[in-house]
């Protein structure tokens, strides 16, 4: 039993140093600064895509960011699938209001893969006159300085760079579960990922160096995979190119948030992983403290330790280290933050679980499935 025990209490710690490491590397790369950066000399220009559907909470200050950029020369395209799309009279609002900003609405559906999203953007591409193309979700929040940020990552052997996601503004708990799950927890491992040269597509903001896609068959070859960061990555791997992450990563406002709606896009994209990653979707069952808790108190029970006390103070240790860096990195945090870590954590396995048995979601009201879609037959 005495070397059950050491085996438990080597694992825990594994895993503890493991996530301290990621930590520290998010912190270095993510503290705040000033949203300053200076444009770079031979700046070059760069084409915008934002595909569009629907009207969000903070639409009107997401979209109009794309028009208050510190840059020289870029365009905007915004993609909406449906002529009669409430987001479209917002959209003509404000490029009425910013007649010095190169930008377009371009209406129509390209189907070319049952990515809702990826059809959107395919026309965006095809308009878009630069070398340097941002796909950017509608509910990015884009600071003054963001496309040399991008641009700053760039490296001889990047073909694309990526920001993920930052929960900012969250009103209600299961907002506050959301930053839980998008700040100190998926950003961190990403930085970690990269940190170890796996570094992997985000589709919230994605800067593409154009000529990487082309080679492989432009942006309709992202239809390979049902999403499009998942074939994003494996075309630039396929090339022996890298995915980079910008130093500081950008704003997503969240406002209200349910329970569900937290759960369900979790999920789903945990089913994508499953099915895109698979080698690098399994060893999520230790993500979080659950693993940790489990085996680090089971090697204190056969070792005569303080059970509770050693389970606290792995929870102490991993909670306190998101939170220094939620406070370096300038992220949401607050009394409420150790119970939206703990709540997010009890929801990891549940999640894990989930996505191993169903493969069916819904997503802005589009029923998909991660399944691989079977040929028609036909009949002689």
């Amino acid at each position: 039993m005495m070397i059950v025990a050491y085996v438990c209490a080597a694992f825990c710690a594994a895993l503890l140093a493991l996530n301290l490491a990621s930590v520290a590397i998010a912190a270095f790369r993510c503290r705040a600064r000033p949203r300053t950066l200076p444009v770079p000399a031979d700046a070059p220009a760069v084409s915008i895509v934002r595909p569009l559907r629907g009207l969000e909470t903070f639409s009107e200050e997401t979209l109009g960011s794309t028009f208050t950029l510190d840059y020289p020369s870029y365009e905007i395209l915004f993609c909406v699938q449906c002529a009669n799309d409430p987001v479209i009279a917002l959209v003509e609002r404000l490029i009425a209001a910013h007649p010095n900003v190169p930008a377009r609405l371009l209406v129509g559906d390209d189907y070319v893969s049952a990515n809702p999203k990826l059809n959107n953007c395919v026309k965006g591409w095809d308009a878009a006159r630069f070398d340097w193309v941002v796909l950017a979700d509608s509910n990015a929040l884009l600071p003054r300085d963001y496309v040399q940020t991008m641009l700053a990552a760039f490296r001889p052997d990047t073909a694309l760079v990526i920001s993920m996601p930052i929960g900012s503004r969250p009103k209600g708990f299961w907002a506050e579960v959301e930053c839980a799950f998008l700040n100190t927890f998926q950003a961190r491992w990403q930085y970690g990922a990269e940190a170890v040269g796996i570094g992997f597509a985000q589709g919230k903001n994605m800067m593409w160096r154009r000529e990487v896609l082309d080679r492989a068959g432009g942006i309709r070859a992202l239809g390979a995979e049902i999403a499009e960061d998942a074939a994003s990555t494996k075309i630039i791997r396929a090339q022996k190119m890298k995915v980079r992450l910008v130093d500081m990563p950008f704003e997503q406002p969240l406002g209200a948030r349910t329970a569900r709606e937290v759960y369900s896009r979790h999920v789903r994209w945990a089913r994508l992983r499953r099915v895109t990653f698979p080698e690098f979707f399994a060893p999520e069952f230790m993500n979080g403290s659950f693993v940790p808790v489990v085996t680090g108190a089971y090697a204190a029970l056969l070792l005569d330790a303080n059970v509770p006390i050693v389970a606290g103070s792995i929870l102490a240790s991993l909670y306190g280290a998101e939170l220094v860096l939620a406070r370096i990195a300038g992220w949401e945090s607050n009394w409420r933050s150790p119970l939206a870590l703990l709540t997010r954590d009890v929801l990891l396995p549940v999640m894990f679980v989930d996505a191993c048995l169903f493969d069916d979601f819904v997503w802005h009201g589009n029923e998909m499935t991660v399944r691989e879609q079977e040929e028609p037959t036909t009949t002689a």
